[in-house]
């Protein structure tokens, strides 16, 4: 998704809430600023969808919420909210909320040329802040390219490069597949705006 700055002037969080509900559009939160989230590619969306779906089978009867870009993750010791492309949470603390999540164990950003430097830096380091974060995956709308920042035992974040040929392995939700898996099917020449 892309975000664009709005010229609201600033809101609490309780008049975030009310005032995005009656939003046609959604709308992030930082620092008492809200951005408006457009839409992006054919690409964008059909590889969050691959995510999603890939997610929600696996963790099938486990207890985990896969969430789509619906789903706003409480960024953690602050009052700013988000919305990524994919979100993973197994965290009990998360399954009586209503209206975001804020533990995510695993984050997925499908990147485009307009929010790639905001989720590899300012947005990478906002989640960073949550302890239950163990992977963020980056993906590129364009060409076979994820890059995967995992945090390890040691909570060193490490960052993993895949390519065609690859296989993804994610540890915060069990589970390996080949990167192909997100792509077949995909044009991936760039468009305006990816």
């Amino acid at each position: 998704m892309i975000a664009a700055k709005d010229n609201n002037p600033h809101l609490t969080p309780e008049e975030y809430f009310a005032w995005e509900e009656q939003q046609l559009e959604k709308h992030e939160y930082i620092n008492g600023q809200v951005y408006a989230m457009s839409g992006g590619s054919i690409n964008h969306g059909r590889i969050a969808i691959r995510f999603t779906a890939t997610f929600d089978s696996h963790l099938e009867n486990t207890g985990c919420i896969t969430g789509n870009s619906d789903i706003k993750v409480k960024i953690v010791g602050t009052n700013n909210y988000t919305y990524p492309d994919v979100s993973v949470t197994c965290d009990e603390r998360d399954k009586t909320s209503t209206q975001y999540i804020t533990y995510p164990c695993l984050i997925v950003e499908v990147l485009s040329k307009s929010t790639e430097a905001y989720d590899r830096g300012g947005k990478f380091r906002m989640y960073q802040n949550n302890s239950a974060l163990i992977d963020y995956l980056l993906v590129s709308s364009t060409s076979m390219e994820i890059d995967l920042y995992h945090k390890n035992d040691a909570g060193d974040w490490l960052i993993i490069n895949y390519k065609p040929g690859d296989t993804i392995q994610l540890k915060s939700i069990n589970l390996n597949f080949p990167l192909e898996q997100i792509y077949r099917g995909l044009n991936l020449e760039p468009e305006n705006g990816e």
